[in-house]
C-alpha cells in the first residue's frame, strides 16, 4: 500500500471517528446539526426557546453520559488489545501470538463469573484476579530448571487456558439462568455497559501500560531478533522481556475486566498495522495504538447500528478475525515457510 496512505489511516482516522461516533446510535432525539447550532448559540450567549433548550440538553445528556464514555472505553479497549498483541508476537518472534497466550482471558472470565454468581462487590477485581493468577501459574509450570523457553510458555499457557474454561464452564453449570445469561455476555464481550466510572478504573492502567510498552519500542525490534543478538549489542532481554510481558498482561486483564472477552482483536490487529506501516516497531507501536483504537470503535458502531438489537463486540471481532487469517494463509502471508 501506498506510504502516504497508509499513514493517513493510521494517525487519520481517529479524530474524524471518535467525532462521527458520537452521532451514531439508537437514539432519534440526538440530532448533529440541531445540536451544533444550539451550542454555538450558548457559546454566543444567546438564550434559547424552552423547546431549543430542553432538546439541547437531552441530546448533551445522551452524548455526553452516554455515547461518550462507551467511545473513550472503546477506543482505550482496542488500542490495549492492540498493542499487547503486537509486543507479544514480537517478543516471542510467533505471528500467532496475542495477549491471551498467558490464559489471560480466561482466567480473567472465570474470577468475574465467579463474582457474578455470588453476587460479590467489585466484579473487576475479582476479573484482574483471575487474569494475574492464570499469568502466574503459567510462568510456574513453563518454569523448568529456573529457565523458560517460549515453547514451553506457549504450551502453558494453552494448558491453563483449557483448565479455567473448564472451570468457568462449571461455572455456568451451577448458576441459576438470569446469572448465566449475564456470565455469557461477558464471555463474548460487550461494551453496552460502559460508563464513566468504568473509564476511570480501566484509564491509570491501560494509558501507564501503553505508555512504557511505547517507551520500549526500540528494544522490541531488537528483543525481536532474539536473546543472542540483544546481548550482543549490550541489552539484557531479561529484565526488558518481564517489563513488556508484565505490561501486555495488565492491559488484557484490564480490558477482559471492563469489556470482557473479546476474541482474535489482539491478534490479527497487528498485522493489519504491520501491512501498512512494515514491521519497524518503533512505527508500529504508535499505529497499533490509534489504529487499535479506531478499528475497534468502526466495530463497536457497526455493532449497535446494523440491526435492531446490539450484537456482541467479541462477535465482530471473531468473525473478522477469523476471515482476515484466511486470507492471510491462501496468500502466505504469515511467513511460516
Amino acid at each position: 500500500m501506498n506510504n502516504k496512505l497508509a499513514k493517513i489511516l493510521c494517525y487519520g482516522l481517529p479524530i474524524p471517528v471518535l467525532i462521527v461516533s458520537l452521532f451514531i446510535g439508537s437514539s432519534d432525539q440526538v440530532n448533529a446539526i440541531q445540536f451544533f447550532k444550539s451550542l454555538i448559540n450558548q457559546l454566543q450567549g444567546q438564550t434559547l426557546v424552552d423547546r431549543d433548550q430542553g432538546s439541547y440538553e437531552l441530546t448533551k445528556n445522551i452524548l455526553v453520559n452516554v455515547r461518550l464514555p462507551r467511545i473513550l472505553l472503546t477506543f482505550m479497549v482496542g488500542a490495549a488489545l492492540s498493542v499487547s498483541g503486537s509486543v507479544l508476537q514480537a517478543l516471542f518472534r510467533n505471528p500467532l501470538v496475542d495477549s491471551y497466550i498467558l490464559g489471560i482471558s480466561s482466567g480473567a472470565a472465570f474470577g468475574a463469573s465467579l463474582a457474578i454468581v455470588y453476587t460479590l462487590s467489585f466484579i473487576n477485581i475479582y476479573a484482574f484476579v483471575g487474569g494475574i493468577l492464570a499469568v502466574i501459574l503459567t510462568y510456574f509450570i513453563a518454569t523448568v530448571n529456573k529457565q523458560t523457553s517460549t515453547v514451553t510458555i506457549v504450551l502453558s499457557g494453552m494448558i491453563i487456558s483449557g483448565v479455567f474454561i473448564a472451570l468457568l464452564t462449571l461455572v455456568q453449570y451451577i448458576s441459576d439462568p438470569y446469572k448465566l445469561q449475564a456470565i455469557i455476555q461477558w464471555t463474548m464481550g460487550n461494551l453496552h455497559s460502559a460508563s464513566w466510572i468504568e473509564v476511570k478504573q480501566s484509564f491509570i492502567p491501560i494509558i501507564l501500560t501503553i505508555l512504557i510498552c511505547y517507551r520500549y519500542r526500540w528494544r522490541l525490534n531488537l528483543l525481536s531478533l532474539g536473546d543472542d543478538a540483544a546481548r550482543a549489542v549490550g541489552v539484557n532481554p531479561v529484565p526488558d522481556k518481564f517489563i513488556l510481558i508484565t505490561c501486555a498482561t495488565l492491559m488484557t486483564t484490564t480490558t477482559v475486566a471492563v469489556a470482557g472477552v473479546i476474541s482474535f482483536y489482539g491478534l490479527f490487529l497487528p498485522h493489519i498495522v504491520r501491512m501498512l506501516l512494515g514491521a519497524d516497531n518503533s512505527k508500529s507501536i504508535a499505529g497499533n495504538i490509534l489504529l487499535g483504537g479506531t478499528f475497534l470503535l468502526i466495530i463497536d458502531d457497526l455493532s449497535r447500528t446494523l440491526f435492531v438489537f446490539e450484537i456482541p463486540i467479541g462477535v465482530f471481532t471473531t468473525i473478522l478475525g477469523g476471515g482476515f487469517f484466511v486470507y492471510l494463509l491462501k496468500k502466505n502471508k504469515l511467513n511460516w515457510n
